[in-house]
């Protein structure tokens, strides 16, 4: 795929939901949905690159840092942080949030939690996490890696991968699949607009799935 099909396909994503997304990812039997991640902040959409950081426990000799990785993220990218799930310490907070939107980043996903959501709210920056939580990670945790494959959920995430997320939840399309995933989700979305058009202008449910093939929509013929 070129640079020039690759960004247009991401500007397509932004007129699909994750639940269509979620469904062209079955339809080539692709991973990518991350389980138990969702907004904590008021309801903004992401639509953005992956920019990965894995956190570890400290080191108690060299106690590192937290979240000084923020100045390298580039605008319109999404932060993807794998902080193994813990639930006991935030890797992110209001001071965070604060820059991330004036440097322009579309958001940010934990494998962890966070916290200062009203700070977040505040400045309009989506967050997307297990929850939210107060305890500081600062001498809990460091960051290990950035810009390296993180997993979350059994999903391998890549620098560069395709994040999408919203009030249902978050997906993530490997970059390789991006043009193929978007295009099937919006012939999907295409489809199912046609069954409710159908049923809404009188015909039965059960007759609009069956004439657009509804029970299909998620089955590759080539699988």
């Amino acid at each position: 795929m070129t640079q020039t099909n690759l960004t247009h396909s991401i500007e397509k994503a932004r007129q699909l939901t994750t639940p269509e997304l979620s469904d062209a990812l079955d339809y080539f039997s692709l991973p990518g949905s991350l389980l138990g991640i969702k907004p904590i902040t008021a309801n903004q959409a992401i639509v953005g690159r992956a920019w990965t950081v894995r956190y570890v426990a400290i080191d108690h000799d060299q106690p590192g840092t937290v979240g000084d990785f923020i100045d390298q993220v580039k605008p319109g990218d999404v932060v993807v942080i794998d902080n193994a799930g813990r639930l006991d310490c935030t890797v992110w907070g209001g001071i965070l949030s604060q820059l991330a939107a004036q440097k322009g980043i579309a958001g940010t996903v934990i494998n962890g939690v966070c916290r200062d959501t009203a700070e977040a709210n505040a400045v309009n920056y989506p967050l997307y996490a297990l929850g939210n939580y107060m305890r500081t990670g600062k001498d809990r945790v460091q960051v290990a890696a950035v810009c390296e494959p993180i997993a979350i959920s059994g999903v391998l995430i890549k620098p560069g991968d395709l994040v999408v997320a919203d009030i249902d939840g978050v997906v993530v399309i490997a970059q390789q699949h991006i043009e193929a995933v978007v295009n099937r989700a919006l012939t999907m979305q295409k489809i199912e607009q046609q069954i409710l058009d159908d049923a809404l202008n009188g015909m039965t449910l059960s007759d609009a799935r069956k004439k657009h093939h509804y029970h299909l929509l998620q089955r590759n013929p080539n699988k």
